[in-house]
């Protein structure tokens, strides 16, 4: 396992049991326990975890949303494939926004490198990821910044998409259910999503297989506000059948 690999292994299984052993990690991934306990430190150092004796305790509560931090680790190479398949949907000269959330951020980093490209920005995270592409005209939403996710929230942001239009919009979610519809955590992330909606023509939903089916505390609006799904091949059947009956194209990367 690379060290990547090692730390994504790590807060998977935190976020699973709540707590693990060097022992376990190290036999997991065949390194020694020194390099575990060097893999449980600089966790530790980023508020993803706590050492414990013998191991480590997860810092993240089961009913709430656990922190971008953690949820860079998460499922990484998963959302990264999901970025790319995204980023090959927006052509040349399109107008496009994207969302805060690391699927989204994932996408930012498949669109590096592309040219003739306008991007609205809704977090600091894509803003920086996307600062010195030379060949996209960047735009940061502005707005208040919210700690710990780092997008931007309130009237300012909202402001924006009074007076502009776009092409896409890519939005990352909480949850997608064929009957709920499209759902995130935080009231004021929906506000900020449901205003980018109505100033977009297409709407890219960009969320691994572990959202489809789930619903979570604030809802967007039906799943018919997404034109397109982007998940991966890891997605539920029957699921992704039921998002394509209600009109949904569905990409699987």
């Amino acid at each position: 396992m690379s060290v990547q690999e090692r730390h994504q292994a790590i807060v998977e299984l935190l976020l699973t049991h709540g707590r693990v052993t060097v022992a376990e990690l190290s036999a997991r991934a065949g390194v020694s326990e020194m390099t575990t306990r060097r893999d449980l430190e600089l966790l530790e150092r980023d508020g993803l975890l706590q050492r414990v004796h013998g191991g480590a305790v997860s810092t993240v509560s089961g009913s709430y949303e656990p922190p971008f931090a953690v949820r860079m680790h998460q499922r990484a190479d998963l959302k990264a494939r999901i970025g790319v398949a995204a980023a090959a949907l927006v052509g040349a000269n399109e107008t496009v926004v994207l969302d805060a959330g690391t699927t989204a951020l994932a996408t930012a980093r498949a669109l590096r490198g592309r040219r003739q490209l306008t991007v609205c920005a809704l977090s600091v995270p894509a803003t920086t990821e996307l600062a010195d592409e030379s060949g996209i005209r960047l735009i940061a939403a502005g707005g208040d910044v919210r700690p710990g996710e780092q997008c931007f929230v309130g009237p300012l942001a909202e402001r924006i998409f009074d007076e502009l239009r776009f092409d896409t919009f890519v939005i990352s979610v909480g949850g997608v259910d064929s009957g709920t519809g499209l759902t995130d955590f935080n009231p004021d992330d929906v506000r900020v999503k449901r205003a980018a909606i109505a100033a977009s023509r297409r709407r890219v939903v960009v969320a691994d297989s572990t959202k489809l089916g789930r619903v979570t505390f604030a809802r967007i609006g039906p799943v018919q506000l997404a034109d397109v799904l982007v998940t991966d091949d890891g997605a539920d059947t029957e699921l992704v059948a039921a998002l394509r009956d209600a009109g949904v194209q569905v990409v699987l990367a």
